[in-house]
């Protein structure tokens, strides 16, 4: 036990003899059906997670999974107006219901819970981590095979009480190429490490840009790192994903499940397989 433990296992991430890792997972709704769960992290804001959660879904939507995203940043969503949506969440006598999305996707985000989307959320962190969790427990997911968790950044409350409170079968890293970024991405790992949750995949976003007239592929920020990372931690998945501007017009167009893209295709059928 901790020296200074408080006896409040829902707030510390060691692993010492008075917890019970099993008491702290929440059921979901009783008339929910999720068969897997993947969490998107990242050691840092800004390197695209959200962007390869939404790519990731709408990939797996398109294969034909029944897919769900449920956006865990409360106070910086960005999923709802990736799929274009705008209508706000319903609810009946059983629980919430999550929206969907043109393809199919169940989508549950604070953004379609408040009426103005602009409006901030300044809460504290205990209230955060609550409504994450009612996004589990209060919302009615029917029949999903495959739910991404789109995390906040870092390594703080939140991503503490998905891994303690979720019953998580994998996550999957995002990074960028810059050398600062191995440091946070180490963060990320070790936390996972920590919790014991598998790490499926490590995906480098703006790894290049390819050239428009002789299409040589540009290390913009330099060069990649991603495969070295994925082999000191052993990691078993690695993407790579360019600075697309045709994939960032569809995303603020509400557009990214008309995104044509074979990007993450190969690396989903790796995650889906673990």
């Amino acid at each position: 036990m901790a020296e200074n433990c408080t006896h409040d296992c829902s707030s510390c991430g060691e692993n010492c003899s008075s917890r019970d890792k099993k008491s702290l997972i929440k059921n979901p709704h009783e008339l929910s059906d999720i068969k897997k769960v993947i969490a998107v992290v990242s050691g840092k804001g800004g390197v695209g997670k959200s962007m390869t959660c939404a790519l990731l879904a709408a990939a797996a939507q398109n294969s034909g999974k029944v897919t769900a995203v449920m956006d865990a940043d409360i106070t910086g969503p960005s999923i709802p107006r990736m799929f274009g949506v705008t209508e706000r969440a319903m609810g009946s006598e059983n629980g919430i219901l999550p929206v969907v999305t043109e393809s199919g996707v169940q989508v549950m985000s604070m953004n379609v819970l408040l009426e103005n989307e602009a409006e901030p959320v300044v809460w504290r962190g205990s209230l955060i981590s609550g409504t994450v969790l009612q996004f589990w427990t209060d919302v009615i997911w029917t029949g999903v095979d495959i739910m991404f968790i789109d995390m906040p950044p870092g390594t703080g409350d939140v991503p503490l009480t998905v891994f303690q409170s979720i019953p998580i079968d994998g996550i999957v890293v995002v990074t960028t190429p810059q050398d600062l970024v191995g440091m946070i991405v180490q963060k990320a790992v070790n936390m996972a490490q920590m919790m014991n949750v598998p790490i499926l995949g490590i995906v480098e976003n703006m790894s290049y840009i390819k050239c428009p007239d002789c299409g040589r592929k540009i290390s913009v920020f330099g060069e990649s790192k991603v495969d070295a990372l994925a082999l000191e931690y052993g990691i078993p998945a690695v993407a790579k994903l360019p600075i697309d501007p045709e994939l960032t017009k569809a995303a603020d167009g509400g557009e990214i499940e008309k995104f044509d893209n074979d990007y993450l295709t190969d690396f989903l059928k790796k995650i889906l397989k673990k």
